[in-house]
């Protein structure tokens, strides 16, 4: 009976210590994007950029909103918030850029080139561009442009030099390229409705780019409780706030809802 008692419990201990692996695994999974949906994308140097994509229900080639995350980040930033803008309409490309990091999960560009530190921002231009390419050979439309701190700001950019782009959303952009001025320069070229959101001790910053756009469609959104960059839309990282940065981001969407399909 004792043996047997002894046997009970350590098939129990066993079966814990699997359930406690379980979870382990279960975890580390989440930090990993549906491999199903990744891509490859090819920048202008011949670098390969992992990307993500995520299909909008019933959309083939409806709307496609291009995401880039922050400094010291990867795809792994937008995890909780490209489902949510699938189940809205829009399909997503989540885009592992080379100047990035671990913050949210691996980034597949930066280990798969053996990148051991981030290139300067400005390097991570042709894999947005790269991005944009993609959508356009695939035949998205509309197209559009979300970024997050200094990829905010060469959405910017990527907006100016590229017609194909239709609307802009920055969420904390700021003078962050070595040139500096250079942002608010790309700002004056761009005539595409443009939204700009920031944490509230942003505001200056942004406002400053923001005051240049072009466009007479521009709309810029301070909410009470903010944080950095995309982060502000994480329920995790802003569970005060998010879902009155949410409200705010889909006003500005709506209008590209029902384009083409």
């Amino acid at each position: 009976m004792r043996a047997f008692a002894i046997a009970l419990g350590l098939g129990f201990l066993l079966f814990a210590a699997g359930c406690g692996q379980g979870g382990t695994s279960h975890q580390a999974a989440k930090t990993e994007p549906d491999t199903r949906n990744r891509i490859e994308l090819t920048a202008a140097d011949g670098m390969n950029i992992s990307a993500y994509l995520y299909r909008a229900p019933g959309k083939e080639k409806g709307p496609l909103i291009l995401l880039f995350h922050q400094a010291g980040s990867s795809a792994h930033e937008y995890d909780p918030i490209a489902p949510r803008l699938a189940k809205e309409g829009f399909s997503c490309l989540a885009v592992d850029q080379r100047s990035g990091g671990d913050l949210y999960g691996v980034n597949r560009t930066m280990a798969d080139n053996h990148l051991t530190s981030a290139p300067p921002y400005e390097d991570a231009y042709q894999d947005m561009e790269a991005a944009l390419d993609w959508a356009v050979q695939n035949g998205y439309s509309p197209i559009l442009a979300w970024g997050s701190s200094y990829s905010a700001s060469l959405v910017f950019r990527l907006a100016a030099e590229h017609k194909q782009v239709a609307a802009v959303l920055a969420f904390s952009p700021g003078e962050y390229m070595t040139e500096k001025g250079v942002v608010a320069g790309w700002a004056s070229r761009v005539n595409v409705p443009t939204f700009v959101a920031s944490a509230p001790a942003e505001v200056d910053q942004a406002s400053a780019i923001f005051e240049k756009v072009a466009s007479s469609d521009k709309r810029q959104y301070v909410p009470d409780k903010g944080v950095h960059g995309s982060s502000m839309l994480r329920e995790d990282k802003n569970p005060d706030g998010a879902e009155g940065v949410w409200q705010a981001v889909l006003s500005f969407l709506r209008p590209f809802q029902e384009t083409k399909v």
